[in-house]
Order: C-alpha cells, then structure tokens, then sequence
C-alpha cells in the first residue's frame, strides 16, 4: 500500500521577507569583520575556503534578483516543490562547485559582492515572497516564496559553515533556523516515508518517516531526537550520526529508528 503524500508545510510570507533579511544581513556584518587569516582557512567543504563560501553565499544572495529578472515560465502550476529543491540539489553540485570557484578568482572583495547582492535583493524581496508568482528554477517552475524559503536554507546552512571555519559566530535568526530546520524534516520525510519513527527537533519540528508498523497514540516507540543547529548539520552531511550520538546531541530510541542514518544527508 502506498504511503500518502503530506500536505506541503506553508510559510508566512512577511516573516519570511523578515527572516531573510535579518540573515543577508548578519551574514553581511561578519564578512566585513574577518580577517585576511580567516578569509584563506578551510570550511570542511572539499575545495572550498572561506573566500569560496563568501563567494557562494553572494551567489545565493542574489539568485532570487536574477530568477526574477528572468522570463516568467509559461507553466501555470509550480512542478518544484521545496523537498524536491532539497533532494535535487546533489545533481547540481559540480555546477555550484564550479561558480563558487569561479567567483573567488574574479573577485578579491566577497564582503562587497555580498553587500551589492544584498541591496539587490532588498529591492525586490516583497515580489519574492509572493505565492501567486511562478519563478523559472532549474528543476522546474517554482513558487516565488517557496525560492525564497530556499534562500533561508542556503544563509543558515552557511552561516553554520561560517562561523565552524572562522571560529566567529555568525548569528542566526530565529525564523530562518525554524523554516530550514522544516524545510529539511519535511525533505527527510519525502525521502523515507512513513509512520514507524518520529524525528523531533524542538522547538521546531516532528515528522513522522520509515516504513513499518504505524505508531497512533502515546508514545513512540521509535524517536530520534536532536537540536535544530545539529540537525542541520546532520541533514546536510556536516556531522555524522555516529558522531552526534556519542555526543548526546543525537538521542535514538528503538531499534528501527536507528534506520534513518542511511536515509542521511538530505541536502548534498
């Protein structure tokens, strides 16, 4: 029998204007405070310094600009949802690898190119938050606010990245840890569907995933339960389970939850 589809998750578009903002500009604000030291040390990602990840990060920025400059697609309907945008991004992998080493080359100033693709895209981000407006992505029409949900995903992810390579912290915003920590739960879920094990991360998210026996009341008998920073970084291949659970950040109870480890990362 086949497990039924959930009904997509929707998001606020003023709190997600709000949330975007707020991380351009804390990403913004710590990449003019680094150092020429901190700008050539390694982030974890192969190939990639902190001059890659800042040329990645304008990149993200100013993606929502350029899609919106772009003809609108003749569909009517968007056929890219937000956990196939998650799903897919391994096979563009090679192309992101490619740009952000591309990016680096031809500029020294990352802290300037972030700040032009942040005045950017705070001039168009009210039309980025519409739902009625179809933007022409590379896995298919997308919903404008559901591009811009990725954008979250993309600053917080990096963010995290930022602040393991440089050793300063970058803040994060409350919103756009809360709508990534949903964005890769409800990614995972789609992965592995199902109502056998639970994932939690509160105060954020539960979904259930994995096939097997159905849990209807009380509590399950299959729960993985984490922080939303360490689920982040376990959904996209930054910390692994086995790492996380020695850790205690990572709590598993019953045998069959242990079977979302091979179901991870969900974001490549």
């Amino acid at each position: 029998m086949s497990t039924p589809r959930r009904k997509p998750r929707s998001y606020h578009p003023d709190r997600v204007r709000d949330a975007v903002l707020a991380q351009v500009e804390f990403v913004r604000l710590a990449a003019h405070e680094l150092t020429p030291q901190q700008l050539g040390r390694p982030t974890g990602l192969p190939g990639w310094d902190v001059r890659h990840l800042l040329a990645h990060l304008a990149r993200q920025i100013d993606a929502l600009p350029q899609l919106l400059a772009e003809p609108a697609p003749r569909a009517t309907r968007p056929s890219c949802t937000l956990s196939q945008w998650v799903l897919g991004t391994g096979e563009i992998a090679t192309k992101i690898d490619s740009w952000a080493q591309e990016d680096a080359a031809a500029r020294d100033d990352q802290a300037a190119a972030i700040d032009t693709a942040a005045e950017e895209l705070e001039s168009v981000i009210d039309t980025g938050v519409r739902e009625d407006l179809l933007l022409p992505h590379v896995f298919g029409p997308m919903r404008a606010i559901d591009f811009t949900v990725t954008r979250l995903v993309e600053l917080v992810v990096h963010s995290d990245d930022l602040t393991r390579a440089t050793g300063s912290p970058v803040r994060l915003d409350r919103m756009a840890v809360a709508s990534t920590v949903r964005v890769l739960a409800d990614a995972l879920a789609e992965k592995a569907p199902g109502f056998s094990t639970e994932l939690r991360i509160p105060p954020f998210a539960a979904v259930q995933c994995l096939t097997g026996p159905r849990h209807t009341r009380g509590t399950p008998g299959q729960v993985v339960e984490t922080d939303p920073v360490s689920w982040v970084r376990l959904a996209t291949g930054r910390a692994t389970w086995k790492t996380m659970t020695a850790t205690g950040r990572l709590k598993v109870g019953g045998e069959r939850a242990a079977g979302l480890a091979e179901e991870l990362p969900v974001l490549h």
